[in-house]
């Protein structure tokens, strides 16, 4: 079959499907979703880390749970095998949902909270890297991705200190996760991008 080429951008992602099921791609029309690490082909991130890191179990196995007020509700496995935003696999039950609001390196601390407690206006940003401006355009309004699959939010860039900056949101973002990389955009553009080092607001 001759490969028929169009632009993906105006199309829904059901349009797409669509148009994969007409043009005879019938399994890759029904594909689902996929929220796997591309280098972990199995999603066993915990394992992955275990394999890699020697006596990383033991070193950090028995650290606590603790509520949005400081309260201590239960025992982990370690922070390592916990992410921001996490709800299943948390091995403890406290009867209503509870998700990974914060991770406190520091102490092996994981914070859970409500899923409003994940919301947060701001963040920092470091290790920054412009494309489009020598030097970052504070008090510019861009529009910040955190994550990869994120449609973006408005937000402003301020000044924060020598080696980062903040981004103040123009509405509340959830689930911003330190280590994951922050995009810039300004229109279409790609302006620069970094490292997110912390959270802030709430």
């Amino acid at each position: 079959m001759e490969r028929t080429k169009f632009p993906l951008g105006p199309y829904t992602k059901p349009e797409v499907r669509q148009m994969a099921a007409d043009f005879g791609y019938t399994d890759l029309s029904k594909k689902g979703e996929s929220y796997e690490i591309c280098f972990v082909p199995d999603n066993d991130y915990r394992g992955f880390l275990k394999r890699r890191v020697e006596g990383l179990e033991e070193r950090v196995a028995g650290g606590n749970f603790i509520d949005t007020k400081g309260n201590i509700i239960g025992q982990h496995e370690g922070y390592p095998f916990y992410t921001i935003g996490q709800r299943k696999g948390l091995g403890i039950a406290l009867g209503h949902p509870m998700y990974v609001t914060e991770i406190q390196p520091e102490t092996n601390t994981v914070v859970l909270g409500e899923v409003g407690d994940l919301l947060r206006n701001g963040m920092t940003v470091g290790k920054l890297n412009w494309q489009k401006y020598e030097t970052a355009p504070m008090n510019m309004e861009v529009t910040s991705q955190i994550r990869y699959n994120d449609a973006g939010t408005m937000s402003k860039i301020l000044p924060f200190d020598e080696e980062r900056i903040s981004v103040e949101f123009l509405a509340n973002v959830k689930g911003i996760a330190p280590g994951q990389s922050a995009v810039f955009y300004e229109g279409d553009d790609i302006i620069g991008g970094g490292i997110i080092q912390g959270s802030l607001g709430f």
